[in-house]
């Protein structure tokens, strides 16, 4: 390759790596600001738990049958076409949030979000991994890192705008309009990749595609990290969920504490993913993971059995910096067993993330019937597969 066209193939791979980082942030924006906003919406739109409910199950459930078919449709030539049209997409299901004024309305901005958040982020991370093969593990470090900042911000984001006093539609308002510039800035890069990348060249038929993701299953290393995956979700957003009822319901703290504690998560946690890619330039990202899962199993149970909360507070810190990098390493390894088909590697990751779904539920029917603190134990089970696994 001529030493300009190098330099231009390689400016084009910064600048989509760049853009891929910055949607995963506003994704992860739009997460945080919905999830801070719940109140907000629910007594503007006079919503009942019901209802509620139904925002978050049906997008959802939708979104989870039509993502493993935009996977394999990723592999066969259609990439670069779902990503601008989920983006495109994306920014009107945020402008249907912001002007929505019933139920219904959000309801459908909802179903368009989420597979659109499908194609638009999940094709990009699949499409980071394949401009640069041999850097899985440090690219998805600095995708889960971009994500962190934007759950650390989107709720900054709208605590300033109701200190402005504006309503939280302006919020999803402002957060449509840097997509649409986020969209202008990958529009030519994406469109220039060499013709040499999956994101290009179809490769095979839809049905071939289908053909490949089963014959894909099975392989024992594919099947090993994507159990894991799931597995390790217990110690991460499994973990974070129960975390606050866990303070509440067990430690007997106030409402402010266990805000607190959530936040000394999301916080040491940010500053673990920040510090993971350095470290992944020095470490082998599997030797790291088997130190970590050890580090993690031991804080874990003593953070389960010391009474006093300014303990449990500093420990909480300590996992949460910890087991960062869990999500990075081994998505980077899926990826990394499933050589061109990032597309499938979505596809599949979708399919067992529809058993591990279930995971919260079943945690939850058992914390019913047995109460919350027995309950947490069971979480140690992502240490302990992590120690089997790796």
């Amino acid at each position: 390759m001529p030493l300009n066209g190098k330099n231009k193939f390689t400016k084009n791979v910064v600048l989509l790596t760049f853009t891929f980082l910055v949607i995963e942030l506003l994704d992860e924006l739009v997460d945080g600001v919905r999830g801070a906003a719940w109140p907000l919406i629910r007594n503007d739109l006079h919503l009942s738990y019901v209802q509620v409910g139904m925002l978050l199950t049906i997008p959802n459930t939708i979104s989870s049958l039509i993502e493993p078919i935009l996977g394999i449709l990723g592999d066969i030539g259609k990439r670069r076409q779902l990503i601008l049209g989920g983006g495109v997409v994306f920014v009107i299901s945020l402008l249907l949030v912001s002007f929505n004024q019933n139920f219904s309305l959000l309801l459908a901005a909802f179903v368009l979000f989420y597979p659109a958040s499908g194609a638009f982020v999940s094709l990009a991370q699949a499409t980071l991994m394949d401009i640069e093969p041999t850097r899985h593990e440090q690219n998805m470090a600095r995708w889960t890192l971009a994500g962190s900042v934007g759950n650390v911000i989107g709720p900054l984001i709208l605590g300033c705008t109701v200190a402005l006093h504006q309503s939280w539609r302006s919020a999803f308002l402002v957060l449509a309009v840097l997509t649409l510039l986020t969209l202008g800035l990958l529009w030519n890069p994406i469109r220039n990749l060499p013709a040499s990348k999956q994101v290009n060249e179809p490769t095979h038929s839809f049905n071939s595609g289908i053909s490949n993701a089963f014959e894909a299953l099975k392989q024992c290393e594919v099947i090993r990290w994507l159990t894991l995956l799931q597995f390790s979700d217990l110690m991460l957003d499994v973990l974070r969920g129960f975390l606050a009822l866990y303070f509440v319901d067990v430690v007997g703290a106030n409402n402010t504490q266990a805000s607190f504690a959530v936040t000394v998560w999301l916080g040491v946690g940010l500053l673990g993913d920040f510090l993971i890619i350095p470290l992944l330039e020095r470490v082998r990202g599997l030797d790291y993971l088997r130190f970590s899962a050890i580090i993690v199993l031991c804080l874990y149970s003593s953070f389960l059995v010391v009474p006093n909360i300014n303990v449990k507070f500093t420990i909480l810190g300590l996992l949460g910096f910890f087991n960062a990098g869990w999500y990075s390493i081994l998505k980077g390894q899926l990826y990394t067993a499933m050589p061109g088909q990032s597309g499938t590697v979505m596809t599949l990751d979708n399919l067992f993330g529809l058993v591990g779904g279930f995971m919260p539920l079943i945690l939850g029917l058992l914390a019913n019937q047995f109460g919350l603190q027995n309950i947490m134990w069971l979480l140690l089970a992502a240490p302990l597969a992590l120690l089997m696994g790796i």
